[in-house]
């Protein structure tokens, strides 16, 4: 199992696709998720030549798990640590959600190291619902009662028609949160706390330069639309995708259309 210490803590990697590719992917996970969750979008920068570094954040599924509250700019300096240990110079960076707020810290603090950002289903700000539906999260993580903390979360998560068609699947991942490591729940609270307590970056927003892509599920109810056009409106030339029939949980949900709108993205930046 592969780790770098970066920072006095273990962070868990992987690199998929050429390594001795020019061009890079970095994907950034959301809170509950692991390297594991970009399975869908993988195959199609694998066969376009990229190299790809995924990793788990710390208070993520694989990586150490110390006592937070963390900070968005940590884990923005941590990813860019573990880039340089990589050799991996600029980077095209692609997170959902938790994923996408370390995306445009990153974009904000640490330019140098990024050729864009896709943001898919995040915040720069949050409302009282929103907080609401975490600290529900953050209670249910305490209980340490897997498939209830899964069956909880689900439906602020995952649009209904998806739920109506992937019942089977969805069941199978409410198992595997079961299996997860004994620590797992001590990590998502962290996470979770991080989150409530570190999301106030919109009025940064205009200092990312970078070309910018914002995605958004129609239907996503944990964050909703107007967030993602908040971001949209506050980066400089941003461009800005609903995706209709879809929940917060885009990567799953409607991978075919989400890969044609990043890879396109992604092609027409490289320079």
């Amino acid at each position: 199992m592969p780790k770098k210490n970066i920072n006095g803590v273990n962070l868990y990697y992987d690199i998929k696709g050429n390594p001795d590719a020019e061009e890079a992917i970095v994907f950034l996970n959301g809170v509950m998720a692991s390297v594991s969750s970009w399975i869908l979008q993988l195959p199609i920068f694998e066969n376009h030549n990229f190299k790809i570094l995924l990793h788990d954040f710390k208070g993520q599924m694989l990586s150490d798990k110390p006592k937070g509250p963390y900070t968005f700019s940590e884990h923005s300096d941590e990813t860019v640590e573990l880039m340089k240990s990589l050799g991996i110079k600029k980077a095209h960076l692609i997170g959902t959600s938790y994923g996408g707020e370390v995306a445009m810290r990153m974009a904000i603090d640490h330019p140098e190291f990024v050729k864009t950002i896709s943001i898919i289903d995040s915040v720069s700000e949050l409302d009282e619902t929103l907080k609401l539906f975490v600290r529900g999260w953050k209670t249910a993580a305490e209980d340490r009662d897997a498939e209830k903390f899964f069956w909880g979360m689900a439906p602020t998560i995952y649009h209904n028609s998806f739920i109506e068609k992937n019942l089977n699947t969805l069941k199978a991942r409410a198992k595997g949160v079961a299996n997860a490591p004994d620590d797992y729940f001590d990590g998502q609270v962290q996470l979770y706390d991080t989150f409530e307590q570190d999301v106030h970056m919109t009025e940064e927003l205009c200092n990312i330069q970078c070309p910018a892509l914002v995605v958004c599920g129609e239907d996503d109810i944990l964050k909703p639309r107007k967030f993602s056009k908040i971001i949209a409106d506050n980066i400089p030339n941003s461009e800005h995708v609903i995706i209709p029939d879809c929940g917060h949980v885009t990567i799953f949900e409607k991978p075919d259309i989400l890969n044609s709108i990043l890879l396109g993205f992604v092609m027409k930046n490289i320079k």
